[in-house]
């Protein structure tokens, strides 16, 4: 088991981003590498709410954690600060012993010039899941929070 860490920079409030972590319309189009799409199965977002999510490749030739081609994982909210922070407990739905775990995923928003320092950070990653698999598909996620909320934020 590993952590691994991002943060990105966002032009936009703490309340906005908060909102799209929590919204799940907003966690089908940011929370899904390139290359895959996304299925919110169960959202519940408050403290000890359950949620199911499954990312399906978009190539055929990719393989899956839980299917042939999807990765379907579940959870629940363990934490959650109004504007500052969303603390996720998760894990895969797969037979694969290297790949079973749960994780923790704390989401961090701390004010910066012009906008929100977005820092999300991911503990007890099993060590069948590729290091460089998380940080880029983490990287891609916040890449496409980035350009949901300041889309939303500059449109009022």
């Amino acid at each position: 088991m590993y952590a691994t860490q991002a943060t990105r920079h966002i032009r936009a409030p703490r309340s906005v981003i908060y909102r799209a972590l929590l919204d799940p319309t907003a966690i089908a189009k940011w929370r899904v590498p390139t290359g895959m799409t996304s299925h919110v199965h169960d959202f519940n977002a408050h403290e000890g709410g359950l949620f199911r999510i499954s990312l399906t490749y978009d190539t055929p030739s990719e393989t899956g954690k839980s299917s042939p081609h999807t990765d379907t994982y579940h959870g629940h909210f363990v934490r959650l600060v109004p504007d500052e922070q969303v603390v996720e407990i998760f894990e895969f739905e797969t037979s694969e012993v290297e790949l079973r775990g749960r994780m923790i995923m704390t989401t961090t928003l701390t004010d910066a010039d012009g906008g929100t320092d977005v820092r999300i950070v991911h503990e007890g990653i099993p060590d069948g899941v590729p290091t460089a698999d998380n940080e880029m598909g983490t990287r891609m996620a916040l890449a496409n929070l980035a350009k949901l909320v300041e889309d939303i934020d500059a449109s009022g």
